[in-house]
């Protein structure tokens, strides 16, 4: 039985911690690991049905014998593979759009192909997956979209221009989405990470010169002295994606250890 977005405030009651997400159906991208594999692992544990999607099919494979996970390899870049997913599976009620890269460097240092790329991931991503699994949502009484945005569409942060620049789209694209359908059911916010440990992280510290003094530098960064895990970040999705947040849209939730202070 599928949950109307309305039926818990107009209750006055809300499912247990355990059941959050019980009778709900979730596509996450970039599900393979770090945040969206996290938050796919954490939509399951509440409840939902959770389809996990990502381009690395080896990795996205490991999720196959999680219980209320089923699996799927797209690329999000791929507006085909896209609509094909969509004409395929039933309607969604939630939709957490997690991929993105994080690109380094100053606006000087930016290649064209850099920019296109990072808009194209970042932001066009997005974009693609929305327009196709909002329209289902609108059929069936609404639905819950989380996006990933990052601290640094807040803040400045050095040598992350491009990347910033994408995640500041990413919280207008919430936005606008949010005002065009809140009186349809749709909710939509997104999420602003500060430093997460991820495969992703570990990449871009062994890529510089002194990976460890380049650790101590990411953990500086966080006034509360460490950095976030991605089941942090997932716990914030979960809250989102449930009646929980049924008031709750066009909102940056920034899960950041304080950067933003």
């Amino acid at each position: 039985m599928r949950c109307t977005w309305q039926a818990g405030a107009a209750s006055g009651t809300l499912p247990t911690m355990r059941n959050r997400l019980q009778g709900k159906r979730a596509l996450v991208t970039a599900a393979a690991q770090g945040i969206g594999e996290a938050t796919a692992r954490a939509f399951a544990d509440a409840g939902a049905n959770v389809l996990a999607t990502d381009i690395n099919a080896t990795k996205l494979a490991e999720l196959e014998s999680v219980p209320s996970i089923s699996t799927r390899e797209l690329d999000v870049t791929d507006t085909r593979a896209i609509a094909e997913l969509t004409a395929q599976e039933s309607a969604f009620d939630i939709l957490f759009n997690c991929a993105g890269f994080v690109h380094h460097g100053t606006i000087l240092a930016c290649k064209d192909e850099e920019w296109d790329m990072a808009f194209d991931l970042n932001v066009k991503s997005m974009y693609r997956v929305t327009k196709a699994v909002l329209p289902g949502m609108l059929e069936s009484g609404g639905g819950s979209i989380i996006n990933i945005s990052s601290i640094a569409a807040h803040k400045g942060l050095v040598n992350r221009f491009a990347y910033g620049a994408t995640k500041a789209a990413v919280v207008g694209f919430t936005k606008s989405i949010a005002a065009d359908y809140v009186t349809q059911g749709i909710r939509c916010n997104a999420i602003a990470p500060g430093t997460v440990q991820s495969p992703s992280l570990d990449q871009r510290i062994q890529a510089f010169d002194d990976p460890v003094a380049a650790r101590k530098q990411f953990i500086a960064r966080q006034p509360m002295g460490r950095i976030g895990t991605a089941e942090e970040i997932a716990a914030m999705a979960v809250y989102l994606a449930s009646d929980e947040s049924v008031f709750t849209t066009g909102t940056l939730m920034k899960v950041d250890g304080g950067m933003s202070i």
